[in-house]
């Protein structure tokens, strides 16, 4: 591996460090060069439940805290998590906390840098592909494209302990030609109906992307109009897109995984 990703601070890691780590959006390839130079060399790895496990596999050497979270189910809470960092950085270890996607896309990895850094812990964020661009190429849609969309929201479709969601939908339903709504399938009848209230036409093209980069891929094309009477078959986690770039799916779908099945 060329040098220039395997070192920093002149190839010596201080003592007491945490990498805040995307692991990108499932497929294990997507990792970053970087990403995998921090797991490498990593003495403990605090991993959540959406970064694929196989990137373990680049840490032997590592003690390893599970701190996998699902929808409004954690536990480890988020503050013991951020607790956990500081403790075994403060132990002098090389502490890699590995996060699906990006770890400041929706990743709460914000938070835990402030953590961080009010506990004056020496931290490096370490971006990731993340899954809200990286899912719908897979699927062999475009987010952007030029005569078709010009901008891109990234919005969250969960609130914690499952609250409304609190979004301003005539924004993005009038102002933004493509939206990937992560974390959205549970609250997906609540995205659908908001967005058309908001002004949004109900044949606009929608995508719903299943287990994204991964063998398991699923795909399901509709509109507005209709997703919610095909959605029945799409499980967490799972993307949600809409705008006109899904219909691009028809000519640039690319990735065939042998499991991956389309309803379009």
């Amino acid at each position: 591996m060329d040098e220039h990703y395997c070192t920093r601070n002149n190839g010596k890691d201080p003592a007491g460090i945490v990498y805040l780590v995307g692991g990108g959006p499932g497929d294990p390839g997507l990792l970053t060069l970087r990403g995998l130079d921090c797991l490498r060399k990593a003495e403990v790895v605090v991993y959540d439940r959406l970064a694929n496990n196989l990137l373990l596999d680049y840490a032997p050497q590592a003690k390893l805290i599970d701190a996998g979270k699902e929808p409004d189910h954690h536990p480890i809470p988020q503050e013991r998590i951020n607790s956990i960092l500081i403790e075994e950085a403060r132990r002098g270890q090389i502490v890699v906390r590995l996060k699906g996607g990006d770890p400041f896309v929706f990743g709460r990895g914000g938070e835990e840098a402030q953590a961080l850094a009010e506990a004056g812990i020496l931290f490096e964020v370490v971006p990731g592909v993340s899954s809200a661009i990286a899912v719908p190429a897979y699927a062999g849609i475009p987010v952007t494209h030029r005569g078709m969309a010009a901008s891109v929201a990234f919005v969250t479709g969960h609130c914690a302990k499952s609250e409304p969601l609190d979004l301003n939908w005539e924004a993005l339903a009038q102002g933004i030609d493509t939206l990937v709504f992560l974390m959205g399938v549970h609250n997906l009848p609540a995205i659908v109906a908001s967005l058309k209230e908001a002004g949004r036409p109900s044949e606009t093209p929608v995508a719903l992307i299943e287990q994204g980069t991964l063998p398991g891929q699923k795909v399901l094309a509709g509109t507005l109009a209709n997703i919610l009477d095909k959605a029945g078959e799409i499980r967490p986690p799972a993307i949600i897109v809409v705008g006109e770039v899904v219909n691009l799916r028809s000519t640039l779908k690319w990735f065939r995984p042998e499991a991956e099945f389309s309803l379009e």
